[in-house]
């Protein structure tokens, strides 16, 4: 059964060990940040760092696994037909906005929706680390220098990842300009059983 994540919120649920989270972009153009926490303890939770190391790329695709900051793999991406996201940026904040947005009205973004859908699971605003940004095109150049470009996605696009073990997931429909091209477009979801 498919699920929808409305344009610029977010939501929370737990995701067995052997079932696939596909995240879909109906629309085309849109990002979901992506958290995952182990669910006996939410303590330990996604992380870039373990990830880029253990994985030895950024460019995080089919057959690349995401690993916890235990040293533990969580999710392992099955497919994926966009090929690009992100796993560099925080999500974005009120103070995202007042930084990059000051002409345009503050909202609480992807952390304030997180941080909100996560509270019943146990995990404070602390606890939030850098999200698994689906779709979102942050280039690096050869300088170092990071830029953040409307999502490469065409309507439908997805994403399939397999739990690794029992998760707690947060996934947002993003909130911010830039991400998502200016314009806010819902996100949805399906749980596939475990085989």
């Amino acid at each position: 059964m498919r699920a929808e994540i409305p344009a610029r919120s977010g939501t929370a649920f737990l995701l067995k060990q052997g079932e696939i989270l596909r995240v879909i972009d109906p629309e085309g153009g849109q990002v979901s940040d992506l958290l995952a926490f182990q669910q006996a303890d939410v303590r330990e939770t996604i992380s870039n760092g373990r990830t880029f190391d253990y994985e030895e790329t950024i460019r995080l695709t089919t057959g690349n696994r995401l690993w916890s900051n235990r040293s533990n793999p969580m999710l392992e991406i099955v497919e994926d037909v966009v090929g690009t996201h992100d796993f560099l940026l925080t999500p974005c904040s009120e103070a995202t906005f007042r930084h990059f947005y000051a002409d345009k009205p503050v909202h609480r973004g992807c952390f304030g929706n997180l941080a909100e859908a996560l509270a019943p699971y146990g995990v404070s605003e602390d606890d939030i680390p850098v999200a698994f940004n689906i779709f979102m095109n942050v280039p690096v150049d050869s300088e170092g220098t990071i830029k953040v470009l409307p999502p490469p996605t065409a309507a439908g696009d997805f994403i399939r990842l397999l739990a690794l073990d029992n998760l707690v997931i947060g996934l947002t429909a993003c909130s911010a300009y830039d991400s998502c091209g200016g314009s806010f477009k819902p996100i949805h979801y399906e749980i596939e059983a475990a085989r």
